[in-house]
């Protein structure tokens, strides 16, 4: 079974902020415990130090750990973010001044990003013009949209609900008003809402088929 990006990710951070700390500790700890001993008042005659193996090995080694430690963390959670599941459902999302819109397989477009619960999703990104950054902050997920250049991410909705997706990535004017949502609903809703949205579509396309068929017919009296 795959690990949760959310969780991964959520350990990831209180990893990385908690070897943080602890180093914040040591180090002000060690200053203090300098400054007391090699004060003036303890040591009025300078001390001739000839240096530490072992202090030196120690201050060397723990360090590499630590570092080693968080890098595993992470590079565990990108190759997680990075290997979508073959069964993922694709969505194609575009980025363009100002707003996001996504294409389902059967041509469906919407300005929301509609998903089901409980099935994996991989997003494929491009951009119509300038940089942007797909963020979607429940979901613990972002990626680069580049113009010219296509990119992917997944995510896995567990619960029911309505998410935000905000752009990451400064991109104009009206960078700050790039929202959109995502609505994650039960499969069952979900199909219902792809198909009859594809049946509105398809009545849409027939009606302005038919309008612009009207309005020539319409010219050619005329003259």
């Amino acid at each position: 079974m795959r690990p949760d990006i959310v969780r991964q990710t959520d350990i990831t951070f209180i990893v990385i902020v908690g070897i943080s700390f602890l180093l914040l500790a040591l180090v002000t700890a060690a200053m203090f415990y300098f400054i007391y001993k090699y004060s003036r008042k303890k040591n009025p005659v300078a001390t001739d130090i000839t240096g530490n193996t072992t202090l030196e090995i120690l201050w060397t080694a723990i360090p590499l750990v630590l570092v080693m430690v968080m890098f595993f963390f992470g590079y565990s959670g990108f190759k997680q973010m990075r290997n979508a599941p073959s069964d993922a459902m694709t969505v194609k999302v575009t980025g363009r001044m100002w707003a996001w819109s996504y294409e389902y397989d059967n041509g469906v477009k919407s300005d929301t990003l509609f998903v089901p619960k409980g099935i994996p999703i991989k997003l494929e990104l491009s951009s119509a013009d300038v940089n942007h950054s797909f963020y979607m902050p429940a979901f613990r997920v972002k990626e680069d949209v580049i113009p010219g250049r296509k990119n992917y991410m997944w995510f896995d909705p567990k619960e029911e609900g309505r998410y935000q997706v905000e752009c990451a990535e400064y991109c104009g004017l009206s960078h700050s008003y790039m929202l959109s949502q995502v609505l994650v609903l039960p499969a069952e809703k979900f199909n219902t809402w792809l198909a009859e949205s594809k049946l509105k579509e398809n009545a849409d396309t027939t009606k302005m088929q038919t309008d612009t068929i009207k309005s020539k017919q319409d010219t050619l009296k005329t003259k």
